[in-house]
């Protein structure tokens, strides 16, 4: 069986692994990952969202975190912070600074950024194909409103910021007037992309954020319409719990796009035009009659991945209800 899922952050990255406990040996599966995130930082290009996937499937992730390295360390940071070079926000580690060094070199040497994953992986076989959703650039950024909003004073008024700088730095502590994806309207899927899709037997949307992760990889041009062109069942996992983000700030960047942070509202987000099937925690089943109704196949489950083996349940889950929908 080939199973592509498009993936971002820690719940897509747990979600994955859980998915690789449960599949039969000879299954195939491909990772979509989100680079919307990535961001340049002292002279370095970091792909957060592609590193915490092939770090959790590869071993290396940082468990209690969920991000970077175990065992870090910080010395260049806490070096270059003395230096008085920031930013001081954003927490790179020794062991993560190599990786977006060897990055950064061979996107240098003319390598695309789908070649630089490959070879990444190629020391962490993480078990998967693991793609960008697009070799160009892509960064999502957050428009927010902050202080005199005559803009006046330094730092204050209407402006777009990284999303980095929103999540990392704020902690989403401002309202999201609106998610741009800058550069995705004219990005293309890397190599093997639309390839993969177009030959999947089942496509997953993990419980990532369907807005700053799933989101910006179906705004890259082509993806979405290959999804919901594909021959295989499309299903997807609600981010959302009992009306509130498992982990992170979902429910901010939901609200950017006039989406209520319910498990209901993401799967009618997504549309019947593109999943046919979606999987709510059973602190929602009451959503599955609301969902139904719109088309989508839906069914109640338990959803937090507490422990490896819940959350291959969930992939389980998953998989069973792409065989319900596919009959």
């Amino acid at each position: 069986m080939r199973i592509v899922a498009l993936a971002g952050g820690i719940g897509g990255a747990r979600f994955l692994r859980g998915l690789k406990d449960v599949v039969a040996p000879g299954d195939e599966i491909t990772v979509i990952g989100n680079t919307g995130d990535d961001i340049h930082l002292f002279g370095l290009k970091v792909c957060p969202d592609l590193d915490t996937v092939m770090y959790t499937l590869g071993g290396g992730i940082h468990e209690e975190q969920g991000w970077g390295r175990a065992e870090e360390s910080f010395a260049v940071k806490d070096e270059l912070t003395a230096y008085g070079v920031g930013p001081s926000w954003f927490g790179l580690g020794d062991k993560d600074f190599a990786t977006h060094i060897v990055r950064t070199q061979m996107l240098g040497a003319g390598y695309p950024l789908s070649a630089v994953t490959e070879a990444l992986c190629d020391r962490w076989q993480p078990g998967v194909r693991l793609l960008p959703m697009s070799d160009d650039r892509v960064e999502t950024h957050v428009k927010i409103t902050t202080g005199d909003t005559s803009g006046s004073a330094a730092g204050s008024g209407t402006r777009a910021i990284h999303f980095q700088e929103y999540w990392v730095k704020l902690h989403a502590s401002v309202d999201a007037e609106a998610i741009i994806p800058v550069g995705a309207d004219t990005a293309k899927p890397a190599p093997g992309v639309l390839e993969a899709i177009a030959a999947a037997d089942v496509i997953l949307f993990p419980p990532s954020n369907p807005v700053v992760s799933i989101g910006t990889i179906l705004a890259v041009p082509g993806i979405r319409e290959a999804v919901a062109k594909a021959s295989a069942p499309v299903v997807g996992l609600s981010p959302i719990i009992g009306g509130a983000p498992v982990r992170g700030m979902a429910d901010k960047v939901l609200a950017a796009v006039g989406v209520e942070a319910t498990a209901a509202a993401v799967a009618l987000h997504y549309g019947a035009d593109l999943i046919d099937g979606w999987l709510v925690d059973e602190a929602d089943a009451e959503a599955v009659t609301e969902v139904a109704a719109s088309g989508i196949p839906c069914r109640a489950i338990p959803l937090l991945m507490s422990d490896p083996a819940a959350t291959a349940a969930m992939a389980r889950a998953a998989l069973e209800l792409a065989e319900q929908v596919r009959a």
